[in-house]
């Protein structure tokens, strides 16, 4: 049973990290779900208090950077808050509608879209545009970390 369980903590740790490249996948709730896996098919004692209260920490963290740090590349190139609400929208369908490419393609054409429908120019939308996808690469940097952060962190405390 126990070799069971650690199967699933691995897969949701793989899972997990795929999260922080690809959008579509849990990421972090991942992480934290395979804490859960672990506790249920192998023990929770390794699990105190201070476990719990860090891991749900750096989980809030995520969710709000993801989209602080796309807002920042977005206001960084100066984009507006339809550039920033056009990029989100980008990530989130980008990748259903153009597969291959949509992941980068998304958040650049929402946040070009975005600017012209506030009726910007288009150099200032193609800037905004840039500033999504940087924003982005940025993101996945940080939750690259915070979850690694959190799988290593499991590691210390069993």
């Amino acid at each position: 049973m126990e070799i069971a369980g650690w199967i699933i903590v691995v897969i949701l740790f793989i899972v997990g990290m795929g999260g922080a490249i690809f959008p579509i996948l849990p990421g972090a709730l991942a992480i934290y779900a395979a804490f859960f896996v672990y506790g249920f098919f192998i023990s929770f004692s390794p699990f105190g208090v201070w476990f719990w209260i860090i891991q749900t920490l750096i989980v809030a963290v995520l969710f709000l950077a993801d989209y602080a740090v796309n807002a920042w590349g977005v206001k960084k190139f100066g984009g507006s808050r339809a550039s920033i609400i056009g990029s989100t929208i980008g990530i989130m369908i980008g990748p259903f509608v153009i597969p291959a490419f949509g992941l980068i393609l998304g958040p650049l054409l929402g946040a070009i879209i975005g600017e012209l429908f506030v009726g910007s120019k288009l150099d200032d939308a193609l800037k905004a545009g840039f500033g999504a996808v940087v924003g982005l690469f940025t993101s996945t940097v940080v939750k690259f970390v915070l979850q690694a952060a959190m799988i290593i962190l499991f590691f210390i405390w069993i």
